[in-house]
């Protein structure tokens, strides 16, 4: 099972506590933590990836085990500690101003 933390006003819109588990098949990727998500919960469609080209949000980023992770290929590999739910996989909503 690999943990997922998301923002609160997204949990909010999906009707789900801000940290979930969610059972996904290998490869162990973002790509499929996302695809997985998405599926589950159908209202995040759109929310946290682009419908069409599926990338990133420019105000969403994702880390793990302290590492921002949102620059990486969608397709490489998660970290170990991530895999095996002992770090959660972090979907953050960024922010900007001046």
């Amino acid at each position: 099972m690999i943990r997922v933390k998301i923002p609160y006003h997204l949990g909010n819109l999906a009707n789900i506590p801000r940290e979930i588990e969610i059972e996904i098949k290998q490869p162990y990727t973002q790509r499929s933590v996302l695809d997985t998500l998405e599926f589950m919960y159908p209202v995040l469609r759109g929310t946290i990836r682009d419908h069409a080209s599926k990338q990133r949000r420019p105000f969403v980023r994702f880390f793990a085990c302290g590492e921002d992770l949102s620059h990486e290929s969608p397709d490489a590999m998660l970290p170990d500690a991530v895999v095996k739910g002992d770090e959660p996989f972090l979907i953050v909503g960024a922010m900007a101003g001046g």
